[in-house]
């Protein structure tokens, strides 16, 4: 029977060996574990294990490591240590790497009692991971000493299955789902750039969408504004995109503002949300984007396209920085002091517009818009990424805050709203 795996014995069948036994031969003082109990000892020997006081010690001083906790969701579910990514050690090696690709990170595994983390850490220790530890005991000695836990939010099991790719992600997990499903983002403009950001941010699941637009559904949006249908076409942009955003996702409550954006009412339209999506086609609407942004402390991602190209940056006023977790950067004054002249810079619709060129744009203002709300990842901010679509080429240019700016600046001297219309006249 030389194709078993065994010790032969005249007379006798091979003692088959299991996986876990081939793996961990010589971990029990040189000798083959034949029990459990062998097994788990030889794999504590191996495993290099570190007390619960000190892993509250660490967290109470921040140091940077990874806590992976090895149970299974339902157990992670009912509590566990703040900050901890869930990983059940039954999917360890599936996805440990896509997970935690840097094999140098400082590891704390945690379980229950303490076994299965200590036999997550020597695979991990196979895997190629330097440094890893096991805590022992485990959660339930945690808890029962009155440590500090968290418990991830309610989602529903629809919403598990919705946003399962988003609870893959360590990035995102149940805990930034369960963020952007109760955050809100206000849409300036329900058109071109409009159409792109609301659909994947409503269905990334993102809980509050606002949509200001005071037009009306004309056959010559259906080319490139894509929450529109020709059903609909008469009806107010933001009846037609409501209802195009129901549909993909009901867990998003999408409010609707048939009135255009003016000085009057921006406070009370930006009041309630997190950010601001610029998608406008006129300067006097983007400026009175970019100072109300400045008064409220709201960050904007800004778009905006042309015939064949695109640009896209986000505006975070420094009033904000510190809710966002991010540095401050330049305001939309510092990018464009004044506005240009008419017969420099026509609309859509007296230069024409590629149709496909907001739907890459839209999405990319939505990407920065859910990492903003998730504090992921390096936002736009001091960064203005355009896009050629006939040459097929991204560019970024490197933006700086004026301090002279009269809105942003050291000594601003446009402290309240001026008539915007007058001001891009004179521009």
């Amino acid at each position: 029977m030389s194709g078993l795996s065994g010790v032969k014995t005249p007379g006798k069948w091979p003692v088959a060996r299991t996986p876990l036994e081939i793996r961990y031969n010589g971990c029990n003082g040189g000798t083959m574990a034949t029990t459990y109990t062998d097994l788990i000892a030889g794999v504590r020997k191996r495993t290099k294990e570190v007390t619960l006081d000190e892993v509250k010690r660490r967290l109470e001083a921040k140091e940077p490591y990874v806590l992976l906790d090895v149970r299974e969701k339902d157990e992670f579910r009912a509590g566990y240590i703040p900050g901890a990514i869930s990983l059940p050690r039954g999917f360890l090696e599936i996805q440990v790497e896509q997970k935690l690709p840097d094999k140098n990170v400082k590891i704390v595994a945690y379980c229950a009692g303490g076994t299965r983390s200590a036999l997550a850490a020597a695979t991990l220790a196979e895997l190629g991971y330097t440094n890893v530890e096991t805590a022992n005991p485990g959660f339930v000695r945690w808890k029962d000493l009155g440590y500090p836990q968290e418990k991830p939010p309610e989602l529903t099991d629809a919403q598990r299955d919705r946003y399962s790719r988003h609870i893959l992600l360590p990035e995102v997990g149940e805990v930034g789902q369960s963020k952007l499903l109760q955050s809100k983002v206000l849409l300036i403009g329900a058109g071109g750039l409009g159409s792109p950001a609301a659909l994947y941010l409503a269905a990334a699941g993102v809980g509050t969408l606002g949509l200001v637009d005071a037009d009306v559904v004309d056959a010559s949006n259906l080319q490139r504004q894509i929450l529109h249908a020709t059903s609909r076409v008469g009806a107010f942009k933001v009846d037609s995109a409501e209802k195009t955003l129901r549909d993909l996702n009901p867990d998003v409550k999408v409010i609707g503002y048939k009135e255009r954006l003016l000085s009057d009412n921006v406070d009370r339209l930006f009041g309630d949300y997190d950010v601001i999506v610029d998608g406008t086609d006129n300067f006097p609407t983007r400026y009175l984007v970019n100072d109300a942004s400045v008064f409220l402390g709201k960050p904007v991602v800004h778009g905006s396209i042309f015939r064949f190209d695109g640009q896209v940056t986000t505006f975070l006023p420094e009033s904000a920085a510190k809710k966002f977790g991010v540095a401050s950067g330049p305001c939309y004054r510092c990018l464009y002091p004044e506005p240009p002249p008419p017969h420099l810079a026509p609309s859509c619709q007296e230069a024409g517009v590629l149709g496909i060129l907001p739907g890459i744009i839209g999405v990319v203002q939505a990407t920065e818009a859910i990492k903003l709300l998730l504090g992921q990842g390096e936002p736009l901010i001091g960064r203005l990424l355009t896009y050629d679509s006939l040459k097929m080429k991204f560019r970024e240019l490197r933006l700086r805050k004026d301090p002279g700016c009269p809105v942003c600046g050291k000594n601003p001297t446009i402290t309240s709203y001026i008539d915007y219309e007058g001001f891009c006249a004179i521009g």
